[in-house]
């Protein structure tokens, strides 16, 4: 397949320049103004961005399909500009082991959508007592190790995985709570857990683990990740260890730079999350952490939860956001419409740096690499609705924000995905083609040929 995407505003990694891309078989061909010999995608009055990847989300298959499944978080996925997504090993069985790893890849390749890459539990049924298969994980394809949602309290364990993970060009991506000072808290310990007599969790239940992974990495010399940093202290510490070349990376979230702790007055069981959403001083310290790369990436951390999960009472519903589909929407409204950073640092932190941490291919719009694009109208204004969402998690604390940046188009190798315009024959074509394409206006004619191989038997 050849064509070219015209008159958009190309971001690239020194600045945003007017160009047009020439995709051919799956890579980008060329850049420049390429004269019209092929369909077209007019991105008039749109930015092109190098596919995002969020190197942090839960599919929740196998096992928790009523909340979500490689199919259905694929979907929103790509409506939400994304073209890689790394899936945690929470599910059950837990992926700590070849198979289940496998069965992550054969199935994200039954639907072909956007890129999926299997996340390896760091030990056993994430219990944190024995090392699970991580080598025979990465061999399977699994591209790091976590025991996402709890901490590998056992500091020797930890010391040994982050050693043998290193052999295989792994990182740990630490999830860093001290389980003994949470105590089944479920919100910030602070004046609003007081106001609202929900349980709190304290911020050092954090830094200390941040720490401690800190601590490891500077004396083994190996790298190591910190997840979903939601605390002015514990940005900090990292702001600090980077500083004096210790080699750990770290990511927050949409949640943590919107939102404060306040929104837990409301009870509305959409605002839990793990770790929870903190104070002001907390929020200004991640966007300063954005801002200044001390915090690397923004995942979404996505973690879509069925209804009757959250329709409980506060302490007793399951923690989680739904957040793929809005997080490039969210940041791009609170961190660059804002001021805060340019759309360069924008794509760093959501394509080219979440590339670099894992080792994946794409992050840059080069001649050479892999077509995955992003194609997003920026002046769209569009309010979020959770009922809307194509994630079968409608849980989102987002409900009626009005936010800027709608994605038109989202292309993996080559092959269009998503296309808003279209975006109810996007979903009939994934049904009837088994995933394999997706609408992209009048301008490429994906439609006709999904149909043609219909009938070729293909």
């Amino acid at each position: 397949m050849k064509y070219v995407i015209k008159n958009g505003s190309v971001v690239f990694k020194g600045g945003v320049k007017k160009c047009d891309v020439l995709v051919e078989d799956g890579k980008i061909a060329a850049l420049g103004d390429i004269p019209c010999d092929a369909d077209v995608i007019d991105a008039e009055g749109m930015h092109v961005f190098p596919g995002l990847i969020d190197m942090h989300v839960h599919l929740r298959e196998p096992g928790f399909e009523g909340k979500e499944d490689i199919e259905s978080g694929s979907k929103a996925a790509v409506a939400g500009g994304f073209t890689q997504i790394c899936c945690m090993p929470n599910t059950n069985p837990v992926n700590d082991n070849a198979v289940v790893t496998t069965y992550i890849k054969y199935r994200a390749e039954q639907v072909n959508l956007c890129k999926v890459h299997p996340i390896g539990s760091i030990t056993k049924g994430e219990k944190g007592e024995e090392l699970a298969e991580i080598g025979k994980m990465a061999q399977a394809g699994a591209v790091a190790i976590s025991d996402d949602g709890r901490s590998v309290m056992d500091s020797k364990i930890m010391r040994l995985a982050m050693e043998y993970a290193h052999g295989f060009n792994l990182k740990c991506l630490c999830h860093c709570e001290d389980e003994n000072l949470v105590d089944g808290g479920v919100v910030n310990e602070g004046l609003n857990s007081t106001i609202t007599g929900l349980k709190g969790s304290i911020r050092a239940a954090e830094d200390i683990m941040i720490a401690r992974e800190i601590a490891l990495s500077e004396s083994l010399d190996i790298p190591v990740h910190i997840c979903h940093v939601s605390t002015y202290s514990g940005t900090e510490l990292i702001r600090s260890a980077k500083a004096r070349g210790v080699k750990v990376t770290a990511e927050s979230c949409p949640h943590y730079f919107w939102l404060t702790d306040d929104v837990i007055r409301s009870f509305d069981t959409y605002t839990k999350v793990n770790p929870p959403i903190r104070e002001e001083r907390d929020r200004l310290a991640v966007i300063e952490g954005l801002k200044d790369g001390t915090l690397d990436c923004i995942v979404t951390d996505h973690a879509p939860h069925s209804k009757k999960d959250k329709q409980v009472e506060y302490s007793l519903a399951a923690f989680g956001i739904s957040g793929i589909e809005t997080s490039f929407s969210l940041s791009y409204t609170k961190l660059v419409k804002d001021g805060d950073m340019t759309l360069p640092e924008l794509a760093e932190r959501m394509s080219a740096a979440p590339a670099r941490i894992l080792g994946l291919e794409g992050g840059e719009i080069k001649v050479g690499a892999p077509a995955d694009i992003t194609i997003a109208d920026l002046a769209a204004k569009y309010v979020i609705d959770g009922e809307k969402f194509l994630s079968k998690g409608k849980n989102t604390p987002f409900n009626g924000t009005e936010v800027y940046g709608k994605v038109a188009y989202t292309i993996v190798d080559g092959d269009v995905k998503y296309s808003a315009q279209q975006c109810a024959a996007f979903a009939a074509v994934c049904r009837c083609a088994g995933g394999r394409g997706a609408e992209s206006g009048a301008e490429i004619k994906l439609i006709r040929e999904n149909k043609i191989n219909q009938r070729r038997g293909l």
